[in-house]
């Protein structure tokens, strides 16, 4: 993987944040006042603010680099477009947002040779900000934050989604065995478990299935700030596949739990 030098995509990471800027400009009055819901083909709901924060990215992308393409969960797209693809995920956590709970978000990456170089991740609601750069760490609100020095799983905290996504399928049986291994298991998914772990205030997260625009700027996110992320079987993640992320401490660990109790 590219080590970039300091001074590299320092212009990305700024036209990152703009747009980041831009797209809570555009969700934050359709989240105070209550936003109308539709549900897509394949059951997932989107908004206004969804359709309206890609349609911004695609435009401003084309206009200040023109020779890079975009992939985006409403719009589609591939990483074959272009050498360079920034993919966005215009509100991640909709269910949230729709509901006026805080928990959601906007993810932008920008992909170089099939690879995450660069994550920003505005929320908001919250009034937080993380971004990453390959080789140059990661921050919130421009501090830096590493991943938490925890070693065991009985002072780990692990996170997932609601257990009737997990019931009767492959890894029922390890998501029970970790829970109760774990010090505490809580339900902080979508994006902001991720940040959680890079910040150092969880240890694990597991998701059976993610989307690229789901993990694309998490996964640098999560690896400057010193964790990592791989399928539930300790592979690369790719789209449509199971997500774990964890302190990088603990990664082992979980990863053999996973394959004692998969099937």
């Amino acid at each position: 993987m590219t080590a970039y030098d300091a001074g590299m995509l320092a212009s990305e990471l700024g036209f990152a944040n703009e747009l980041i800027d831009r797209a809570a400009s555009i969700a934050m009055p359709l989240f105070r006042r209550g936003p109308e819901v539709r549900m897509k083909d394949d059951d997932t709901p989107v908004t206004k603010a969804d359709l309206e924060i890609e349609e911004m990215v695609r435009r401003e992308v084309a206009r200040r680099f023109p020779r890079d393409a975009v992939l985006g969960e409403e719009g589609g797209g591939s990483l074959e477009d272009a050498p360079r693809v920034w993919v966005v995920d215009p509100i991640d956590g909709t269910k949230n947002f729709a509901a006026g709970v805080q928990v959601w978000g906007t993810l932008l990456a920008l992909f170089e040779g099939g690879e995450p170089v660069l994550g920003a991740v505005g929320v908001p609601a919250l009034g937080e900000r993380y971004e990453a750069v390959r080789g140059r760490g990661a921050t919130l609100n421009g501090a830096l934050i590493r991943v938490s020095e925890v070693e065991r799983l009985d002072r780990a905290a692990v996170c997932h989604y609601a257990t009737e996504a997990w019931l009767d399928g492959p890894h029922e049986g390890a998501l029970r065995d970790l829970d109760r291994a774990a010090y505490r298991s809580v339900g902080f998914t979508d994006f902001w478990g991720h940040c959680l772990v890079a910040r150092g205030s969880v240890e694990v997260v597991l998701e059976p299935q993610l989307r690229i625009w789901d993990w694309g700027a998490l996964k640098v996110l999560l690896e400057e700030a010193g964790g990592r992320m791989t399928t539930f079987e300790g592979g690369p993640v790719s789209d449509r596949s199971s997500v774990l992320t964890t302190n990088g401490r603990l990664h082992r660990a979980v990863l053999e739990v996973m394959g004692r109790r998969a099937g």
